[in-house]
């Protein structure tokens, strides 16, 4: 079994076991309490979206990684093979608790993305090969912050709260600038380097593009018309 394969195992299990001990640590509200997985849902999702920007080997800080931006195929710095798996550990787990605790017309969005984000980003860690791109994709998670945190603003019932207002703002420009610009960017990168991509590799590339862009530009719109042309 290679070395990746267990961090993927090992981090489905710890986001699982976190994932059950949430409601402890972070009781729900009230307003919350009927709908308890999917605070603790929220909650787990936040800790991964958290995970790469605090600890040492961030995606930001590898994408100054000298030799990256003109090799994304072979060159990734120490440490970021590991934090590829974790990410995918955690959106199989993801994956699991939605299938197991929401309905399927619920969730198929979700489930859908996810399916395209373990794909791609298990075929990294497969192959040990356009790491640097999963790297880049990573960056998404700084805008998953604040995305998760209006989550749970909202499942707190603390929508008309200054606080709610300021993450919105903060939300919607990261939401430009670590998601829709990084989804262009990496479109950018497969269009340029077709020729150097194996045709298997391009079209999984090629595919996941075109699936997650319109389905972030969709999920853009109803956050701008949810939070501030309402």
């Amino acid at each position: 079994v290679s070395p990746g394969l267990l961090v993927v195992a090992g981090s489905f299990a710890a986001f699982r076991l976190l994932n059950r001990g949430l409601e402890r640590l972070v009781p729900p509200p009230p307003s919350a309490r009927r709908n308890r997985w999917k605070w603790r849902n929220i909650w787990t999702s936040l800790a991964h979206s958290a995970l790469p920007n605090t600890h040492n080997p961030s995606p930001h800080r590898f994408c100054l990684h000298p030799g990256l931006s003109e090799d994304m195929v072979g060159t990734h710095p120490p440490g970021a093979h590991s934090l590829v798996a974790v990410s995918v550990g955690y959106f199989l787990e993801d994956f699991v608790d939605m299938l197991c605790n929401q309905k399927l017309h619920q969730s198929w969005e979700l489930l859908f993305h996810h399916s395209v984000v373990i794909v791609c980003f298990g075929t990294a860690v497969l192959l040990h090969q356009y790491v640097g791109f999963a790297l880049v994709a990573l960056l998404v998670e700084i805008n998953s912050i604040f995305l998760h945190l209006r989550q749970i603003l909202l499942m707190a019932n603390l929508v008309h709260t200054p606080c709610y207002r300021l993450n919105s703002i903060i939300n919607l420009g990261t939401y430009v600038v670590f998601r829709i610009a990084t989804l262009a960017w990496m479109t950018r990168w497969l269009f340029l380097n077709r020729e150097n991509v194996p045709l298997a590799t391009y079209t999984v590339g090629t595919v996941g593009m075109a699936i997650m862009t319109p389905m972030n530009i969709i999920l853009f719109y109803r956050l701008l018309r949810s939070d501030f042309f309402k």
